[in-house]
Parts: C-alpha cells; sequence; structure tokens
C-alpha cells in the first residue's frame, strides 16, 4: 500500500497496485446471482475526493459499473449510506486498464473510515485484487456479497487493486 502527500490538482493519497488475482463484479443473463465486490480503507489524509480507480482484469460482458463510495466503521465492519455514486459504461477494450470512478465533492477526513462497493445489473468485469498469505498485509478489508442487501464477506488477505485520488 503506498501513501502519497504530493500536491497537484489531483493527486493519489492512496494505491494497492497488487494484482495477481480476480474477483468477479457483474451479473449474467444466465445466472440469477448478482457478484459485489468492495474495498474499505482509511483515509491517509484530508481533502476533497476526486476520483476512485479499480484495475479491470477482464471484461467477460459489457456494460454499465457501478461505484459508490460510504462511510465505514472499521471496528463493527458496517458500511453507512452512500455518500457518492458514478456510473461507467465497461467496453471489452477496457480490458487490462484502470478505470477511473470520477466522483462529486466529497470531503475526507484523515484517519475516518470508508469504502467503495462495485455492482453491475448488465456487465461481468475482473476486478484486480491482491493476495497475499500473511494474516493482515493490506489496511483495509475487501468485500464481498450476492446482493446489494447482504452484509457480505470481509476479507483481511484480499484487497481490490485500486486507487484513491484527492484534489487541492
Amino acid at each position: 500500500m503506498e501513501k502519497s502527500t504530493t500536491s497537484s490538482h489531483h493527486h493519489p493519497v492512496l494505491s494497492q497496485n497488487r494484482s495477481n488475482a480476480t474477483i468477479w463484479v457483474g451479473h449474467l443473463p444466465a445466472d440469477p446471482q448478482d457478484h459485489l465486490a468492495g474495498q474499505t480503507f482509511l483515509a491517509p489524509t484530508s481533502g476533497v475526493l476526486d476520483n476512485i480507480q479499480v484495475h479491470m482484469n477482464a471484461v467477460q460482458q459489457p456494460g454499465r459499473v457501478i461505484l459508490s463510495l460510504h462511510p465505514f466503521d472499521p471496528a463493527g465492519q458496517i458500511w453507512g449510506a452512500p455518500i457518492a455514486e458514478s456510473m461507467l459504461e465497461v467496453a471489452s477494450a477496457d480490458h487490462g486498464n484502470w478505470i477511473r470512478f470520477a466522483l462529486a465533492d466529497v470531503r475526507l477526513d484523515a484517519g475516518s473510515g470508508y469504502g467503495f462497493r462495485l455492482f453491475s445489473p448488465d456487465a461481468m468485469v475482473g476486478i484486480g485484487e491482491g493476495v497475499s498469505g500473511n494474516t493482515d498485509p493490506f489496511s483495509g478489508r475487501e468485500w464481498n456479497a450476492e446482493a446489494p442487501d447482504q452484509a457480505g464477506r470481509f476479507f483481511s488477505y484480499f484487497s481490490l487493486a485500486f486507487r484513491v485520488e484527492m484534489r487541492d
């Protein structure tokens, strides 16, 4: 996990670039089950969030991918109500690329817990994730579920490949 405090119009403040596995997000017509994924993190600095990026390992079926940002209580593993949302049309050409979800002006506070969830009603995409054999190698938790209203499961030894960028 890398942290940066360099100044520019928008700059990365948190990134986890390891991608040695894939987690699937979305819904295939032949599969009645939804697949959601998410990631929690602590904001390393205060500022206005500009975007969140995830690494697109695969695009099985193009379509809409929706990212929602939530406050997150790491002690209780409780998601708050969404505070921002962004939707992208993902194409087959996005395979192997970082995709950027621009978000409305949301202020993040240093040391506070946040998380984002990825959902798709019509696409099936593989998001990059880092996997480690260590017990607690990542600072946040990866999350997955089979329905938007499920509590889901949290994992300390998995982390989505993601970047958080803020504006000055």
